[in-house]
């Protein structure tokens, strides 16, 4: 009965941090910059920037609260770590529109990467990605469920969350 004690522990410990899911986007962005001269536009520039975003969805397993009853061959899940999502853009200027008489100034460049990275920002769907990326947690937490089960051991879930009808089929 211990070994399955230790058997189970190790594989949870054996789980630490993970990034569960992982997306890219890519979008093109045109931005007219214009000068105006005592109210009446003088001259009118384009800026092209080109933006990749890098999202993921990541749970720390170390703060995952699993407890092994070995006298009764239960495995009690108390708490599920909550989900990390990071939304990484990454903005390059592609071109500039920039002529001798109406050049293009470092804040102007500033206004449009902002305004790109916020643009970034609002297209990563995030409820989305965090159903996603529970979904993939789930499927991690298997395998420690299928040892569970060969072990003989009954899966608790305190945290009501997780459906564990879905481990009959195990």
């Amino acid at each position: 009965m211990t070994n399955d004690y230790y058997i189970l522990t190790n594989q949870i410990s054996k789980m630490n941090k993970m990034v569960v899911i992982e997306q890219d986007f890519s979008s093109l962005q045109k931005t007219k910059v214009s000068q105006e001269i005592l109210g009446n536009k003088v001259s009118e520039n384009e800026i092209t920037a080109f933006t990749k975003t890098n999202a993921q969805v990541s749970y720390d397993l170390n703060q995952m609260k699993l407890e092994v009853d070995s006298i009764n061959k239960k495995l009690i899940i108390s708490e599920l770590p909550k989900a990390d999502i990071r939304i990484t853009p990454n903005v390059e200027i592609q071109s500039m529109d920039d002529s001798f008489f109406n050049r293009i100034d470092d804040e102007q460049i500033k206004k449009v990467t902002k305004s790109a990275k916020d643009d970034a920002y609002k297209r990563v769907d995030q409820n989305k990605l965090r159903n996603e990326g529970r979904k993939q947690l789930l499927e991690n937490l298997n395998s420690i469920f299928v040892l569970a089960k060969a072990l003989n051991y009954e899966i608790v879930d305190d945290t009501k969350t997780l459906n564990l009808s879905d481990l009959s089929k195990l």
